[in-house]
Parts: C-alpha cells; structure tokens; sequence
C-alpha cells in the first residue's frame, strides 16, 4: 500500500470535506443529465418500451420530441411496410387530446386538464403494448371506456383507481395504474384503440400516426430498416426503435435552455469541488507538515513530497466517485418512488468521473505550495 493511500485511510476525517465537496459536484451535474434524460424517456416511454422493432415516421422528422404532425404518416404507407416478407405486424401509434373534467366528491375540487391520449392495443403480445404492461393493465384495457394514468398524474387529474371522469364529453373509467409514465407537459391518458373510436376521437383523416414495425427476426433491425428507405420514395422514414431513442434523448439535450442549465451546473460543479477540495488538501498537508519535514530530513526529495501529495489526491478523487455514485442511487431511489423516471447515459457518467478525476488532481497542484514549509530545521523548534 502507497504511503499516500495509507494516510488518506488512517487520517480520513481530515479529508472528510473533500470528498463530500467532490460527490455534490459530480451529484450537481447527474441530477440534472438524469432529471433531463428521464424527461425524454417519459415522453417516449410507450415508443421505447414497446414490441415494435421499427418505426415509421415522417420524411422530415428528426426526433419524436417536439415533431408535432409531421410524425405521421398517409394512411396508405402502413399496407405497403408488410410488402417486406421480413415484417409480420405494423400498428400505427394512435392518439388524440382531449378535455378532462374529473368527478369530484364532496370537498373536492373539480379538475378541468387537457390531456394526451395514446391507445394500445391489448391483445396479447400486441407490438403496441408495451413490454412492462402486467398482465392486469392489459386485461383493464380490454373493458369499454377504460383508461390507465400514470401515479405521477392521479393528483393533477384528481382521480384515483376506480373512479370516473369525463372525457370528450364521455364518461371513463380509471381503471389501471401506470408507474414510469409521467409528463412534464400535460397528462398522458392510456386507453385501447376501440375506447379511443368510441369517444369519437379517432380521426378519419388520410394520415395517422408513426407505424410501429414487428419483424421476424430483431437482428435484422439495422437491414430491414434501409431496405424500408430504398423503396420509401421520400413519403417516410424507416427508423431503428434504438436509433430514434437516441435521437430523441439528443433532440432534448440540444435545447439552448437545457443546455444552458448543463452548462451553468458544471461550471458551478468545478468551481465547488476545486474551492473546496484545493482548501481540504492545503489544510490536511498543513496538519501533517512535520511528518512531511521528517520526511526531507529522512532524505526524501521535494519532487517525491510532491508526487505523495498528487497521489493522495488522486486516491480523495477516486473516493469522491464513489460517494458521488452512493449519493446519485439514493436519488434515483427517490425520484423512482415518486413515479419520476431518471436516466443516465454513460457519455455523461464518464463526463462526471473525468471532471471529478480532474477537479481532485488539480485541486492537489494548488495545494503544492504548502511543502515549502517542510523545512526539516523546523522540527528542532
């Protein structure tokens, strides 16, 4: 065991600040990325989860998020996809909005929402029907004018399991309960695609939504979606299901204001963890200065003095990642209690460790200074 890493375990109150300086920093920047990241991943949720393989969308859309109308498609496309003999299922994402007025009961208030609809199809292994559906979602979705609501959303909509509300003007019924599918918009409303029809509210117009594409072997993902864009004529977009996630999460994280809030954390998240941890170092090696002018009396060079400090940086640096991984599970425990889903791409999780790593290296340069006061002369006062 180093020397460095031997003092940082015997005399870790010392160090105790730094180290939690380091994982609030790197806390700071993976709250917000994960806060974010869980946005896209609520918005996108019955998309990403579902069965489909492909998607397909508009011959102009870039993302799902903030596509509007353009996400759909003519009507006519959906027959042509099966042209593929490696396609075996295409359902268009159906949805709608819709006024919600719930039934409130004495003492409550009444809550008037606009709500997004999406609609599933619940029959079993449908590639609309989400993988984490239970099988007593699905079975709920089966009944006339049923619907699901995300936990998040029961306060805003003012209902829970069971009760009735109106919506179009029709009465529905709660009758499942999602968890990992709130929005930060308005509220998302579930129901089947025969619910959607029976409240009038499933359009008769030539275009529909983004098709969702099952083919028979998931492998070849990446080989049936260019051969959908050879013969697409430019009237749509063939899309992998991972691909256009991916481009979703970017579409969201590209969004000056986002980005000015990513940016702002980790200046601020330096600035913290270099104040911080450098007045750590420098207050921890001035405790410990006469063992270091033991050492200059032993012989040991100023060059090696230094590297000792450097390392023991490094190894508060390394113990900080640690915390800040600690720190970043409790809060994702926490928020997934809420039904506030969080995700962390692994792009940012390296970012975090790099900057931490660096924060605490750097933080040991700035401290350097403080050696010179090793003199072993010193130690005969």
């Amino acid at each position: 065991m180093s020397l460095a890493l031997a003092t940082l375990i015997y005399e870790w109150r010392r160090y105790t600040a730094a180290v939690v300086a380091l994982a609030f920093s790197g806390l700071l920047v993976l709250a917000e990325v994960g806060m974010f990241t869980g946005i896209v991943q609520g918005i996108t949720a019955t998309i990403d989860r579902s069965r489909a393989d492909i998607m397909v969308l508009g011959p102009k859309v870039n993302a799902m998020v903030d596509s509007g109308p353009g996400a759909g498609v003519p009507k006519r496309i959906g027959p042509l996809i099966y042209l593929n003999p490696n396609v075996v299922e295409v359902q268009p994402l159906s949805g709608n909005g819709a006024m919600w007025i719930n039934t409130p009961k004495p003492g409550e208030k009444r809550k008037n929402e606009f709500v997004q609809i999406w609609t599933v199809d619940p029959r079993p292994g449908s590639v609309s029907l989400p993988v984490d559906y239970p099988e007593s979602v699905r079975v709920a979705l089966l009944e006339p004018y049923a619907v699901a609501i995300d936990r998040s959303s029961l306060a805003r909509l003012g209902v829970k399991l069971g009760d009735t509300a109106s919506l179009s003007g029709h009465s529905i019924r709660v009758r499942a309960i999602l968890d990992g599918y709130p929005s930060i918009n308005q509220p998302t409303v579930v129901m089947s695609n025969d619910t959607l029809r029976m409240l009038g509210l499933g359009g008769n117009g030539a275009r529909t939504g983004p098709l969702l594409v099952r083919i028979k072997d998931p492998a070849k993902a990446l080989q049936v979606r260019d051969q959908l864009n050879a013969v697409s004529h430019g009237d749509y977009r063939a899309w992998t299901r991972t691909e256009l996630s991916k481009a979703n999460e970017n579409a969201i994280m590209s969004e000056q204001i986002i980005g000015v809030f990513l940016g702002f954390s980790v200046f601020l998240g330096f600035l913290i963890g270099i104040g911080i941890t450098s007045q750590t170092l420098r207050g921890a090696i001035l405790a410990s200065i006469k063992e270091f002018a033991s050492l200059r009396a032993l012989g040991v060079s100023m060059g090696s003095l230094r590297w000792i400090v450097i390392e023991l940086s490094f190894w508060v640096g390394m113990v900080g990642l640690g915390a800040t991984a600690l720190f970043t599970w409790g809060v994702y425990n926490l928020a997934k209690v809420g039904g506030v889903p969080m995700g962390f791409p692994m792009t940012w999780v390296i970012f975090v460790g790099v900057l931490l790593t660096v924060i605490s290296i750097f933080s040991g340069v700035l401290s350097l200074g403080v050696l010179k006061k090793s003199q072993p002369a010193d130690l005969l006062r």
